[in-house]
């Protein structure tokens, strides 16, 4: 297995990119740490028994006069910038990841029926993919997490705040995968290996799991990549409104929010270093879309 994976043309090309390569290591170290920030962090910037209101404002551990206790320095709240900015990565990134994959069950699994079936449920579901992307994802995003709010009661809104903003960016991002799964399926609904599975009796839905899905794996997985850096985006856009994640559970969104009140008083590091945590992991992801892009596009080889 391991031979089979580094003579592949996808890892020759991987390894003969450096900044693929760099781009990779950084998300890598950027997940995992935020994947273990309880073990790594200095301190739990959700646990509020923990926090001072004196350790306010004290700036990073290389410009302070006599307290080096915050590598990054601290916000508002007293909170570790590093500390906090590992846990807002996790929600950040545990947000994106799970946008993605409704975005993607959805829209492959649309995108089949409507190549595969055709007729009037392939124009509802395409007449459907058009209008919507008349409107910017944020704008539909941002109008479908104010009606979901608007439905839960005033006591659960915090609590299923999360949720909410994943079904929110997942609804709004499923438009890329079933108009490319659609293409795809078009074309292979009309080869022979179908035709023959057709004969044979074997049950529509099981030629498109089985025969038609793993040829659209490929764009699929191109396009999953670059929605989840999107997605990252979404989220801290809708953070540093207001409108995504509460307060008390910040992301790097709204971290940036909170610190933007603060930048012309002085206290820079407090959106700065979420802001480039941020602008890094988006940048890495990007890169590693827009390889996997070339790499699998035959004519590019």
């Amino acid at each position: 297995m391991y031979r089979r994976v580094v003579d592949s043309d996808l890892w020759f090309s991987f390894s003969r990119s450096p900044t693929v390569v760099v781009a990779a290591a950084v998300a890598t170290i950027m997940m995992m740490a935020a994947l273990f920030a309880p073990l790594i962090a200095p301190q739990d910037p959700f646990d509020l028994t923990s926090l001072s209101i004196l350790d306010a404002h004290i700036p990073p551990a290389w410009m302070a006069a006599d307290d080096h206790r915050f590598l990054l320095g601290s916000d508002d709240q007293g909170r570790d910038v590093l500390s906090a900015i590992l846990y807002g990565s996790r929600i950040s990134i545990g947000v994106g990841l799970a946008s993605v994959a409704l975005a993607l069950v959805l829209g492959v699994s649309l995108g089949l029926l409507a190549g595969y079936v055709g007729g009037r449920l392939d124009a509802l579901i395409m007449r459907t993919a058009e209008i919507q992307l008349s409107f910017p994802t944020i704008l539909i995003a941002l109008l479908l997490n104010g009606v979901m709010r608007s439905i839960l009661p005033a006591d659960l809104q915090d609590q299923l705040a999360i949720p909410v903003l994943i079904v929110a960016i997942g609804i709004s991002g499923w438009v890329q995968y079933a108009r490319t799964v659609r293409g795809t399926t078009l074309v292979e609904k009309n080869k022979e290996y179908v035709q023959a599975a057709r004969l044979i009796g074997i049950h529509p839905l099981m030629i498109m799991l089985r025969h038609i899905l793993p040829n659209t794996m490929g764009p699929v997985l191109v396009i999953a990549t670059i929605h989840l850096a999107v997605a990252i985006i979404t989220e801290a856009t809708l953070s540093f409104l207001g409108v995504g994640v509460p307060p008390t559970e910040p992301s790097l969104g709204t971290l940036i929010r909170i610190g933007n009140d603060f930048l012309f008083s002085g206290e820079w590091w407090i959106t700065m270093f979420p802001g480039a945590a941020l602008a890094i992991l988006v940048l890495a992801v990007n890169l590693l879309g827009d390889w996997l892009r070339d790499a699998f596009n035959p004519k590019l080889r």
